[in-house]
């Protein structure tokens, strides 16, 4: 495996209610590709505490705990995969969600991760939908995510699609998928890989064929290692050449940028934790992926998408935590 390539990771599966982002963001409304503003200037994020690093707190005890604890409040991602929730399951998972965070006050965040032939290159966490039922499966969740809820759509998706041989089905199963969710008021920021993996103006060009013009935008480094300033290059680059999309960056676990390791590299740290950006293009930092979470069974990890508290506590302590 290329060390420029990060491959995806499957979710840990949560109860509900899952975990999502709370975090108060200020700032100016910006226009967006699709038209639409910043969601994250003028509404806080809905999150739970149940999450794997809670449960991993209430387990440990000491510095361990006082750690665990502190991440656990962290606003992370949740990560909508088939296999978790299944077309007759997600729409009900997604109401929840969106019907808690809406008495909340509260903006959910959902990453749509179901792809057809997903993580065909990496192969940690394999899967996703034939391409005959993933649009069902998605207009699920554009029908119950309510009008102020965010996708992050398909981690990788576009970035691994020519190696997988998936380039044409790829961008037309996204480009139906920004229709769907635009349609029913979702903003949605279609994935664009990181900043050691794609050209910029290659990922542009992908971006264009797969619909980001109906979108708020495209995303950065989701469960990446790489530097925020690389992925602000990158990112700046792709948002000239569409004509000033908008991005959000995971900033997870890039703390000490990337050393060519995709799986569960050593010496990685948490990053710079959720903030919404004021400047340019750029409308948040997010901790998309939870940075406790294996990337798969490599450097001594458990299978993708477990939380890993042992190195969750090293990101953590090598971050200054």
């Amino acid at each position: 495996m290329s060390g420029t390539r990060r491959g995806p990771s499957m979710p840990v599966l949560l109860a509900i209610p899952v975990v999502l982002f709370v975090v108060v963001f200020a700032g100016a409304r910006l226009l967006g590709v699709g038209g639409s503003s910043n969601p994250f200037a003028d509404q806080p994020l809905y999150t739970s505490p149940d999450t794997a690093a809670a449960g991993a707190a209430q387990a440990a005890s000491g510095d361990d705990q006082r750690i665990l604890s502190r991440l656990a409040e962290v606003p992370q991602g949740f990560w909508l995969t088939p296999e978790a929730y299944p077309v007759d399951r997600v729409g009900a998972v997604v109401t929840k969600v969106a019907m808690a965070a809406d008495l909340a006050g509260r903006t959910p965040v959902f990453v749509i991760y179901g792809i057809t032939d997903r993580d065909c290159s990496g192969g940690q966490s394999s899967g996703g939908l034939p391409a005959d039922q993933y649009a069902q499966w998605v207009g699920a969740i554009a029908a119950t995510a309510g009008k102020h809820a965010v996708a992050i759509l398909e981690p990788d998706a576009l970035a691994t699609a020519a190696e997988c041989g998936q380039g044409q089905q790829r961008t037309t199963l996204l480009r139906g998928a920004v229709d769907q969710l635009d349609d029913r008021d979702v903003t949605v920021y279609v994935d664009a890989g990181h900043a050691s993996w794609t050209d910029p103006r290659a990922m542009a060009t992908m971006l264009t064929d797969a619909g980001v013009d109906r979108a708020r935008g495209f995303s950065t480094n989701v469960s990446g290692y790489e530097s925020a300033a690389d992925e602000r290059t990158y990112a700046e680059a792709i948002s000239k050449a569409l004509g000033g999309a908008h991005y959000v960056t995971d900033t997870s676990r890039n703390g000490a940028g990337s050393n060519g390791e995709w799986c569960n590299p050593e010496g990685r740290a948490l990053g710079r934790e959720p903030a919404v950006a004021d400047d340019g293009h750029l409308d948040a930092y997010l901790w998309i992926k939870p940075p406790g979470e294996s990337d798969g069974t490599c450097g001594g990890g458990p299978p993708a998408g477990q939380f890993w508290t042992e190195r969750a506590l090293q990101l953590a302590r090598t971050a200054g935590w």
